[in-house]
């Protein structure tokens, strides 16, 4: 078995995903970790930790140990960042591999820190940075070294990344706490409102998977969902439509268009032409959501594409950051 000396890692709220040169994306696993409060121990890491969301007796908690792109519990993040780091087939022992990982473009110092300490304490040899729009456009095939301006716009779980880029630099960019983690959590409020039931977390996002527009459809589809009466506390079933969820989904993705507006107003005149020319580019899970092309080009009268294979291109972008890091030095972040 190849011993792997580099890695790219996409740390995502919801899921976190690793890219190894030559060899592609070799492992994308849910960004969730199960813990014993009673041995305060790490039980499982990934897809069997997503399992138990919702499911666990009181000495287990299953959580996200990231919250809004960044680091919100420090011990559980290296716990999960060491077990897949290993799992991608790298030794922490031997031949410490190199990782480059995606951060915020909103990020503060403190929270940059904390990401490459974790990352050093869960076995790499050396940590680089680098900013999820900058990875996505790379991912999204998005020549990022021209002089022309171009805008992309990430929406992941827990952030909405919008920038842009000329030069292989980030010339106007904000970082908004909204991504798919707030649609789900807009559907559980609606439900729980127009329903009386409770649905979990896992619930909310097959909703917004199965039934998910960001404007409304011309036919509406259904969905029988179960959950827990708020009045009884006894298992209930409600049907939902597709139009009430794009209802849902209004005031998230009305965040989300906030945050694209407001770099399009701070962005230089040259490169605002560039964009009309050229259009937003969307990536990342929420560009997944049916017509949300539609809805970002209608509010912003600019043309608007969904990225081939939204989900991967941070981590894609990442990973050919790392195998050219001579080419890409002004995009990524040497830190140790």
């Amino acid at each position: 078995m190849t011993i792997t000396r580099k890695i790219a890692i996409d740390l995502g709220t919801t899921n976190t995903l690793m890219y190894v040169p030559r060899r592609g994306i070799v492992l994308s696993e849910p960004s969730v970790v199960a813990v014993s409060t009673d041995e305060n121990a790490v039980l499982a890491i990934g897809n069997e930790a997503k399992e138990m969301i919702g499911r666990t007796p009181e000495s287990i908690v299953a959580h996200r140990p990231l919250r809004d792109g960044v680091i919100a519990d420090y011990r559980v993040t290296e716990a999960m960042l060491r077990y897949l780091i290993q799992k991608a087939g790298a030794s922490v022992r031997f031949l410490r591999p190199e990782v480059l990982v995606s951060v915020p473009a909103g990020i503060t110092s403190t929270e940059r820190r904390a990401v490459v300490d974790a990352t050093m304490s869960a076995g790499a040899k050396s940590a680089y940075l680098i900013k999820e729009p900058i990875a996505a456009a790379i991912g999204a095939g998005i020549p990022i070294g021209d002089s022309a301006g171009h805008m992309i716009v990430d929406i992941g779980g827990g952030t909405c990344e919008v920038a842009i880029i000329s030069l292989g630099g980030i010339v106007a960019a904000h970082s908004a706490r909204v991504g798919g983690n707030r649609f789900d959590e807009a559907i559980v409020e609606h439900i729980r409102k127009r329903y009386g039931v409770i649905c979990g977390e896992q619930t909310a996002e097959r909703i917004k998977i199965e039934l998910g527009s960001a404007v409304p459809e011309n036919e509406p589809r259904q969905l029988t969902i179960r959950g827990r009466d708020l009045a009884t506390g006894l298992p209930k079933e409600a049907v939902i439509s597709s139009l009430e969820v794009t209802e849902a989904l209004k005031e998230p993705l009305d965040d989300v268009l906030q945050a694209i507006k407001q770099v399009l107003q701070e962005t230089p005149p040259e490169l605002s032409a560039d964009v009309i020319d050229k259009g937003i580019v969307v990536s990342g899970g929420g560009g997944l959501l049916r017509n949300i092309d539609q809805l970002i080009s209608h509010a912003t009268s600019v043309p608007c594409y969904i990225a081939d294979d939204p989900l991967v291109c941070v981590v894609k972008g990442a990973g050919a950051a790392l195998e050219n890091i001579d080419a890409y030095k002004r995009s990524v972040l040497l830190t140790k």
